[in-house]
């Protein structure tokens, strides 16, 4: 029986081609950025809803009567790239996420974010309500470069059930964690069969006191929203994987689309900063895949114990709303 999928801030589509491409039946999706919008449209078979979820009545999901519901809330007010304030507004998605769930009450959940959300007051809120509704939770911050992207992207998944069931996910994801991490070389002779067209490359540091140049022979850094040009001032640092500026350059679009591991037939609409800001935004294709797959093999390997046998979990008292 294929398992019925919703997306919900879905973005341009990583998690759902990820879980697509798993053997998941992705029948929906939800978003309220017109750019990812237009570009999911063009990729996929599925509907998806330009919908404001902050405030969407949940009839319009449980329509498409999900069995399993995937999503990333907004993470910018988490991020390490950004400004890190609960308080500006976007967080509160991530307790959105929760009630929406708590409403629907899917069989299952995997919710995505920035490995700095899980100590957020927003996420131990939202961990709350759906203990509290049941859910039974586990979570793991993963290295998208052991999970077959070259990138060291780390993210945080949450994982619900509302059964109990006799194994834990978590040992099906840390069997299948490559033994080391994927290089951009790497990737690039197992997807094309030949080395990449560049061996150094630019990525704007968020700070100088960082390196800013990387060779193809180690896994990128954090692909994020904005890509610039070698400044004309910049002085080598000394982590720097050159001597000097020599053919440095930024990776161009395509590029940065390869390192988050979309196909390269994925069309991409909208203006080039918009562009850019979707492929920061997005779960590589490659690791929603990875996180798919061992779900898939948690579902087939493990059974539901009986309620009478379970042992009733308290839930966690949240921090402060």
């Amino acid at each position: 029986m294929t398992v019925r999928v919703v997306d919900l801030f879905s973005g341009c589509g990583g998690m759902s081609l990820g879980f697509q491409n798993a053997g998941f039946g992705v029948v929906a999706a939800f978003d309220n950025w017109n750019p990812a919008v237009k570009t999911y449209q063009q990729n996929f078979n599925h509907p998806i809803h330009d919908t404001d979820l902050s405030v969407a009545n949940t009839e319009i999901i449980q329509q498409y009567k999900p069995d399993l519901i995937i999503g990333g809330p907004p993470c910018q007010d988490f991020s390490s790239a950004g400004k890190r304030n609960e308080d500006l507004g976007r967080a509160d998605l991530t307790l959105r996420f929760a009630k929406l769930i708590q409403q629907i009450m899917p069989e299952h959940f995997i919710m995505e974010n920035v490995d700095l959300a899980q100590k957020s007051k927003a996420y131990q809120n939202a961990k709350f309500v759906l203990e509290k509704s049941g859910y039974k939770i586990k979570e793991i911050v993963l290295n998208a470069a052991y999970c077959g992207v070259p990138q060291r992207r780390k993210r945080f998944f949450v994982f619900g059930d509302l059964e109990t069931r006799n194994g834990d996910v978590l040992e099906f994801i840390n069997k299948q964690l490559a033994i080391k991490e994927m290089t951009v070389r790497d990737y690039y002779l197992q997807t094309f069969e030949k080395s990449p067209d560049f061996e150094y490359y630019y990525r704007h540091p968020r700070s100088y006191a960082r390196r800013a140049i990387f060779s193809v022979d180690e896994p990128s850094p954090t692909i994020r929203g904005v890509n610039r040009p070698v400044p004309s001032t910049y002085k080598l640092h000394p982590g720097d994987a050159v001597q000097n500026l020599q053919d440095v350059r930024p990776l161009t679009t395509k590029e940065r689309a390869i390192l988050q591991t979309f196909p390269t037939n994925f069309a991409f609409l909208g203006n080039k900063s918009e562009v850019e800001q979707m492929l920061g935004n997005a779960v590589p294709v490659k690791m929603a895949e990875f996180i798919a797959r061992a779900f898939q093999h948690y579902l087939s390997q493990t059974r539901v114990i009986p309620k009478h046998q379970q042992t009733r979990v308290q839930p966690s008292q949240p921090a402060l709303f």
